[in-house]
């Protein structure tokens, strides 16, 4: 019996783990993604055309037509439509201090769990 309440505790220890590296991994999405969308809302205020941003995020999908094994399709989805975004004409002719100050308003879709 205390043999099998040692590998009962093994078992829970592991589910554990996973779950906190799920946990982190989840995080490190949501990260991004609040990158992302602040970079859009920045880019609205813009007044970015829906065809410059129609182009942005199909060059997006065309570089991640094929996942790279080993990473995570959705993060690496995210992170390069965060690199597209980010070298978006609009947002390198901004001045620098509107660029600081749009990023450091609160964003109302963030989600607390």
């Amino acid at each position: 019996e205390l043999q099998q309440k040692v590998e009962e505790t093994e078992l829970l220890k592991m589910e554990l783990q996973m779950l906190e590296t799920e946990r982190v991994r989840l995080s490190l999405v949501e990260e991004k993604l609040m990158d992302v969308l602040q970079l859009l809302q920045q880019l609205r205020d813009l007044n970015i055309s829906k065809r410059a941003l129609g182009k942005i995020l199909l060059s997006t999908l065309e570089s991640c037509r094929d996942p790279q094994p080993g990473k995570a399709h959705l993060f690496e989805v995210l992170d390069t439509l965060y690199h597209e975004l980010t070298a978006c004409e609009l947002l390198q002719s901004q001045p620098l201090e509107k660029a600081q100050s749009c990023q450091s308003l609160s964003n109302p879709l963030v989600i607390s769990c």
